[in-house]
């Protein structure tokens, strides 16, 4: 995708990782443009009303009540912003900040904020542009809405703060200036506009989700392959099976499983040969009702997620009948429920597949494998402390897994005085998410070692994913330098590569 279009109408969760991740061109629709001309006549409208109007002519949150000069009003803007930009703690990652400037964008483009097009361009340019204001970790409650990222990014477009050019810090003047992009000098309402929203969060949200989508078929691929290394069974996933309990989500994790072990020699073998062992652990029985659990909580959170994109933030809004109300839409609730149940699903996931690689390693549990898988046991240690590895990421995503939306701290002299911290549930859920990968790159490593020192044939499927994983990671032998080799399964589980392998081997995997 090489271009968004922002309209009226909400942008699609792959547009957002067009623009996000993958650097797409934004334009603003002329019906976007008009909508905000419309709803910009009427806040000028009531910029010489004598009636107090909030974010027009007051001051803001527990100062709403103090009246503003009409002559002062455009610096109340710009000083809304420059207080409001007082992040702190470690850069955030362009791709969250491209998201947040993008779905920025999109509720101004609604006509809902009453800010004119051209402060809308300008976003559209900065984005063109590649540049990425710079915005600390701390700084937002997710209530009202993520108020000190946005300010940043408000404040870069006003010429001033750091932003980020090709990985070079520079002045947003400079930036500006060497992309040919002018200054805003905001009016009335439009600092507020620009900083009102829960976009931060939603951005964070809907990576996290394209993320998660890909890393759960991997924990599906990744739970194959170990019942097969592990000699188990596939019999409990058979679809008439998971049908008795119809969660869509397990029927699709089964299927997925079904699908990566077709056609094993192994797992047919214990069919003819007498296989005694009637249930497996629940490491490996289990998957498709845990992966699938997890599914559901994706399709919940897409659910959420998809509303919001439709949603215009701001407080207060235009509405289409002209009149312009405050109102409590920039409470983050909604989507920090969801982040912090995510967090959850994540820990889960995790924890299923360190189970199933420390069962790899136990020679009283594995099956005939030597201990730890090591090519020469107590000379070499195997995967011994790659599950270590695993063992203390797990432990930490279970810590991320405490919910973040059930804190809340009043704020701005107690007219805040309930806010979402949905901002911190989104940043615990990114640092989840990448020990997830971690964790499910070290069973996909351990899995492979295992059928490789089995020498039995596999799965056509499972026997692709490993061919290209040793494009990377070489067979089993004497104990090598591991780190090296565990970072590159996780690059080959993050970047795709071994999903695809499955699915060019004929998997149909969703």
């Amino acid at each position: 995708m090489d271009t968004v279009t922002v309209g009226i109408g909400p942008v699609a969760p792959t547009e957002v990782i067009a623009v996000a991740r993958g650097g797409a061109t934004v334009v603003l629709a002329e019906t976007a443009r008009a909508a905000m001309a419309e709803s910009r006549a009427v806040i000028e409208a009531l910029a010489g009303d004598t009636v107090p109007h909030y974010g027009v002519s007051t001051g803001f949150g527990a100062l709403a009540t103090k009246q503003i000069p009409v002559e002062r009003r455009a610096q109340l803007q710009a000083s809304l912003v420059r207080s409001h930009a007082a992040s702190s703690g470690p850069a955030i990652e362009d791709e969250v900040v491209r998201a947040l400037i993008l779905l920025r964008l999109s509720t101004l483009a609604t006509g809902r904020t009453g800010v004119r097009p051209e402060i809308a361009e300008t976003y559209a340019q900065i984005l063109n542009a590649g540049i990425v204001p710079i915005i600390g970790e701390y700084g937002s409650l997710g209530c009202s809405g993520d108020l000190a990222p946005l300010a940043h990014c408000a404040l870069a477009a006003m010429g001033e703060g750091e932003v980020r050019v090709d990985g070079t810090t520079q002045p947003a003047a400079v930036a500006l200036a060497n992309a040919g992009i002018e200054p805003v000098a905001l009016r009335e309402k439009e600092g507020l506009a620009l900083i009102n929203g829960t976009d931060g969060m939603l951005g964070m949200l809907v990576l996290a989700l394209a993320d998660l989508r890909r890393l759960v078929t991997t924990a599906d691929l990744a739970a194959a392959m170990s019942v097969e290394g592990l000699t188990g069974t596939d019999a409990v996933f058979a679809a008439d099976l998971q049908a008795v309990r119809p969660h869509p989500g397990q029927a699709q994790s089964a299927a997925n499983m079904r699908a990566a072990l077709a056609d094993s020699p192994l797992i047919a073998a214990h069919r003819t040969n007498g296989f005694t062992r009637v249930q497996d652990a629940y490491s490996l029985r289990c998957a498709p009702q845990v992966h699938g659990a997890a599914r559901d909580t994706i399709d919940h959170a897409d659910l959420v997620a998809s509303r919001e994109l439709a949603s215009a933030i701001d407080n207060p809004v235009v509405l289409p009948d002209g009149r312009v109300e405050s109102n409590g839409n920039f409470h983050g609730a909604p989507i920090g429920y969801v982040l912090d149940f995510l967090a959850i699903a994540v820990a889960d996931l995790a924890s299923m597949s360190e189970r199933r690689t420390d069962r790899f390693l136990d020679a009283h549990r594995s099956g005939g494998l030597p201990p730890f898988l090591a090519n020469d046991p107590g000379v070499d240690s195997g995967h011994m402390i790659a599950q270590y590895t695993q063992a203390g990421i797990v432990s930490e995503l279970k810590r991320l897994a405490v919910p973040a939306s059930v804190d809340s701290i009043p704020t701005s002299a107690m007219q805040e005085d309930h806010v979402s911290m949905g901002w911190s549930a989104a940043r615990k859920l990114r640092r989840a998410i990448d020990g997830l990968t971690r964790v499910v790159a070290i069973e996909i490593l351990t899995a492979a070692r295992a059928a490789d020192m089995r020498g039995v044939p596999a799965a056509p499927v499972t026997t692709a994913v490993r061919a290209q994983l040793r494009t990377a990671v070489p067979a089993p032998g004497d104990d090598r330098y591991l780190a090296p080799e565990i970072a590159a399964a996780v690059a080959l589980v993050a970047d795709g590569s071994l999903l695809d392998a499955a699915r060019d081997a004929g998997a149909d995997l969703a």
